[in-house]
């Protein structure tokens, strides 16, 4: 794929809410600069490109990657991280988005925000904050994206398939999983994003298990710019057959989100959607195994397949990291105003 080169400097105070939000291009920069990063991590290069500049990490939700991928990769890069548990802040006693976004703009230089298990409340909530704030806003995953995530999902499938990954079949289907009514945001995430690079999506779940329609909309029309495709079954088996690479991860239903009890007893009907060595047979021989984690292990996923041979979900979580660290550098100002 073609590169047009970006001016880094361009990208200081954006947002970064949805990867649909940003171009190909700027995409590309921040993966660009994710993997010079990571280069001088291993190396044990110092890079404090936000030296006394501090991020406020404000989560609504529970979180073990994102969190520690962010407050690490801030130090890092020689700045602070500030974790916020909403329920010890006054969001929990309904402050306004405004107050809270003109205030901690004025304490520091970055914010970053998971809200992602209320249907369409969290991207809209996260939007009104960054319209009042002056400083950067990066989603730390929504309802709608998970766009930190799949930034690093896309990164790691260069680092083992290539730069051009035209025509790659990758199927991203629903699995089973009794914990919790998990968010929409990863498979919507990645049909928005991948797609743009060339990827055809195959997309599987029960009926009645449809992901946002106006979200897929979006995500067809940016496939369709790509050169990709998105397809959608009904059959597990059918979408990881002859898939260069399997995402299987559980979702909850829509409606559903209000009644987690009957959420779950609901999805109790479908439990043999799992992602196990009969599945993982049906894909290329040597097909990818990916997955945001926390995976259920024996429910989505057998221990044979997430800790066999094909599973690259720890490069997948490391690369949180590497990727969230060139976001916080790009938006922050790490590379000039």
């Amino acid at each position: 794929m073609h590169q047009i080169a970006i001016d880094r400097k361009t990208l200081v105070g954006r947002d970064f809410i949805e990867t649909l939000d940003w171009t190909v291009e700027e995409i590309e920069e921040a993966l660009a600069v994710a993997g010079e990063l990571k280069t001088a991590f291993k190396n044990g290069e110092p890079h404090r490109l936000l030296a006394d500049k501090t991020l406020f990490m404000l989560f609504l939700d529970k979180s073990t990657r994102t969190r520690n991928a962010f407050e690490s990769g801030m130090t890092q890069l020689g700045g602070h991280a500030i974790y916020l548990d909403a329920e010890k802040t006054q969001v929990a006693h309904g402050e306004s988005p405004k107050d809270m976004g003109v205030v901690l703009s004025r304490y520091g230089h970055g914010l970053a925000i998971r809200h992602d298990l209320a249907p369409y409340e969290g991207n809209v909530w996260m939007r009104e904050i960054a319209r009042w704030a002056d400083i950067p806003l990066i989603n730390l995953q929504c309802d709608v994206d998970h766009p930190t995530q799949t930034l690093a999902d896309l990164m790691t499938l260069r680092e083992k398939r290539g730069e051009n990954l035209q025509g790659m079949r990758v199927a991203v289907s629903w699995a089973y999983a009794p914990s919790y009514a998990k968010p929409l945001s990863v498979p919507q995430g990645l049909a928005t994003l991948l797609p743009r690079f060339g990827v055809d999506l195959v997309i599987a779940h029960p009926h009645g298990f449809e992901l946002m329609p106006e979200v897929m909309e979006r995500a067809e029309s940016a496939a369709a710019e790509g050169g990709a495709r998105i397809t959608y079954v009904h059959d597990m088996d059918e979408a990881f057959r002859d898939a260069d690479v399997v995402y299987p991860k559980s979702w909850g239903r829509i409606e559903a989100f209000r009644d987690e009890k009957a959420a779950l007893a609901e999805s109790g009907a479908f439990k043999d959607w799992i992602c196990d060595a009969r599945r993982m047979s049906l894909a290329k021989a040597d097909a990818l195994y990916m997955h945001c984690l926390p995976a259920d292990r024996g429910n989505e996923v057998t221990d044979e397949v997430i800790d066999g041979p094909q599973s690259v979900v720890y490069d997948e979580a490391e690369n949180r990291m590497h990727t969230g660290k060139a976001l916080m550098a790009l938006t922050m100002g790490g590379y000039g105003l």
